[in-house]
């Protein structure tokens, strides 16, 4: 069993390393509203992932593999949220009038309790996450352990290992966040974030 849990970590890890929407959302927020605000975000993505993983134990996500439809809302809503989210920066970028250069941006912060649901809403609007869930988590259940305390356990470490690969990216965004204090660097943040969103949301409701 312990050889189960110490290959599940190791897995956990990698997919960690994978870049993806919730990455994006994280180091944005990190970098333009310091890492208390990033840190928020990574808490509210982690929920999203300890949800997935519930689901997963109970079965809940396996519905996403019996039902188009189920899927097909979940990744349009997803699809929307991201699209949502960037089409906001980009417009926020539009309006916000252009400052004396050299002059520190001056932008109103985002709440932590907002930058914890979008971390949340980011990564359970995602259905790749829950069949990622339903077909992953199972795979390392050692054959006649329980099999629900098993994947429940998995969830747990399963949103442990995310958090701690995002602890030094949050800080490290932190430590830029320090030193990109221009408005016109800022901008250029909010503009590249913005439209990988977009294309992310795009991607992801053109993708079967």
């Amino acid at each position: 069993m312990l050889t189960s849990f110490v290959a599940f970590f190791g897995a956990a890890f990698v997919i960690a390393m994978v870049p993806g929407p919730s990455t994006v959302v994280i180091l944005r927020r990190a970098v333009v509203d310091g890492r208390r605000t990033g840190m928020a975000t990574v808490l509210g993505n982690e929920c999203g992932v300890l949800l997935w993983g519930l689901a997963a134990a109970f079965g809940l996500s396996a519905l996403l593999l019996a039902s188009q439809i189920a899927y097909d809302v979940i990744r349009v809503t997803g699809a929307a949220v991201l699209v949502w989210m960037g089409a906001r920066a980009l417009w926020r970028v539009r309006r916000r009038a252009p400052e004396p250069v050299g002059e520190p941006a001056r932008t109103a912060p985002v709440s932590q309790r907002r930058a914890l649901w979008q971390g949340l809403v980011t990564n359970f609007a995602n259905p790749k996450a829950g069949l990622f869930a339903v077909s992953f988590l199972p795979q390392f259940v050692p054959e006649g352990a329980p099999v629900l305390p098993m994947l429940l356990a998995f969830s747990v470490i399963w949103a442990v290992v995310d958090l701690i690969w995002y602890l030094p990216l949050v800080w490290l965004a932190g430590r830029v966040s320090g030193v990109l204090r221009r408005q016109s660097v800022r901008r250029r943040m909010e503009q590249i974030s913005g439209t990988v969103l977009v294309g992310l949301g795009v991607r992801l409701a053109v993708e079967p």
